[in-house]
């Protein structure tokens, strides 16, 4: 399962009802730690089909979200179980780093 874009008015339906965990990226295009990460997170969404759900969001597209959540900087991670934050992670990684972190939380 690829990654699913993610806007303002999708994210209670598709991160805080979803029935499994689900890492929300928040990102913007002009930065690049977040287009660093990304591929790393499609291939993490991949592998992982099933056990997580990745969902990315454009903070400058839709600013509620990550508002609502206190993001000062981005690329930013939070995974989100049964529809509460259990963990975030804040700034690039290199994929083991970001599967070892997703996996130790799920």
């Amino acid at each position: 399962m690829a990654t699913v874009a993610v806007t303002d008015a999708t994210f209670d339906a598709e991160v805080k009802q979803s029935d499994v965990p689900v890492v929300v990226d928040f990102w913007a295009e002009w930065c690049g730690p977040c287009r660093q990460i990304g591929p790393a997170l499609e291939e993490i969404s991949e592998e992982m089909a099933g056990k997580v759900k990745i969902v990315k969001v454009n903070v400058d597209e839709n600013p509620n979200s990550p508002m609502q959540l206190g993001v000062r900087g981005i690329p930013a991670l939070f995974l989100f179980k049964g529809g509460e934050v259990v963990s975030n992670k804040i700034g690039a990684a290199p994929k083991a780093a970001l599967q070892s972190w997703i996996e130790g939380e799920i």
